[in-house]
């Protein structure tokens, strides 16, 4: 089967308290978003949100309805934000070619039919990284390149966070209902993430990490501010942030990550910020 998903019913803070490592991870962590010839999603009960990943190698994939959306097809009530962490590929919705290169995204409205993903080359396949949220209207589909994006630059050597955040996804850049995207990348020397660590109770997030050796990768903190947790992620791995959650990280060295969020509102600062002397 091309399209696998499945469902992440949502947990609440009391509950993850008691998690364990292997419980922590089943819940919260994505580690096979990425196979090849295949598209693989996780629908979330956190504001709804699917996160996923298309790896289409020797033949281009479409992206069909799943089973928990209840619908004719994936968009009938829904945006879609796409980044490519890979080699070149296309993305095709409803017959209009959109190319993308890496790093470079792509913001598909609600009520497109059919939409397939496809690689420039069978050898160096593009990787598709996938958020959806639902949406009440549709707004039309938008390429972003890094060139497009609004670019903020961040942080300090001195404090190991000095990064540079693309926001690509985002009001001022293209037009959405909930959905938000973006790309933050780690200075060299630097390597902590979202300092001050924060949580913002009107949206959901996700992370996903990349530009890892293999032999490296980054805790990821999370939890209520003070009974924090940490999940240890590799390259291309995702963590799924709940609205009562923190998000921040550390990595052994250097690396980027793609944010996603949705939730009440469009406001990229509705944030509630913790300092490093305040968690626990």
């Amino acid at each position: 089967m091309t399209i696998q998903y499945e469902t992440r019913y949502a947990v609440g803070p009391n509950e993850a308290k008691t998690f364990d490592t292997e419980q922590l991870r089943e819940h919260f962590l994505a580690d096979n978003l990425f196979e090849t010839d295949k598209l693989n999603l996780i629908y979330t009960h956190y504001d709804r949100y699917i996160i996923g990943g298309v790896v289409p190698a020797s033949a281009a994939i479409e992206l069909d309805a799943i089973d928990p959306l209840k619908s004719d097809f994936f968009l009938s009530r829904r945006e879609m934000g796409i980044i490519n962490i890979g080699a070149a590929g296309t993305v095709t919705v409803d017959d209009k070619e959109y190319k993308l290169a890496n790093k470079e995204a792509l913001y598909i409205g609600a009520g497109d039919k059919k939409v397939t993903f496809s690689s420039d080359s069978a050898d160096n396949s593009a990787r598709f990284y996938i958020n959806s949220a639902c949406a009440h209207k549709s707004f039309p589909d938008k390429k972003i390149t890094l060139a497009d994006a609004n670019v903020l630059n961040m942080g300090s050597l001195e404090t190991s966070n000095e990064r540079t955040i693309a926001q690509l996804i985002v009001s001022g850049v293209v037009e959405t209902c909930q959905l938000q995207m973006g790309l933050t990348s780690l200075k060299p020397g630097s390597v902590w993430n979202t300092m001050p660590a924060h949580q913002h109770d009107r949206r959901m997030e996700a992370y996903l990490y990349l530009d890892l050796p293999e032999d490296q990768g980054v805790a990821h903190f999370m939890g209520e501010p003070k009974q924090t947790r940490v999940i240890w992620t590799g390259n291309e791995q995702a963590v799924i942030s709940p609205a009562w959650s923190i998000h921040c990280g550390s990595g052994s060295t250097n690396y980027s990550f793609v944010w996603g969020m949705a939730g009440e509102n469009l406001d990229y600062n509705d944030m509630d910020k913790y300092s490093a002397a305040e968690l626990r």
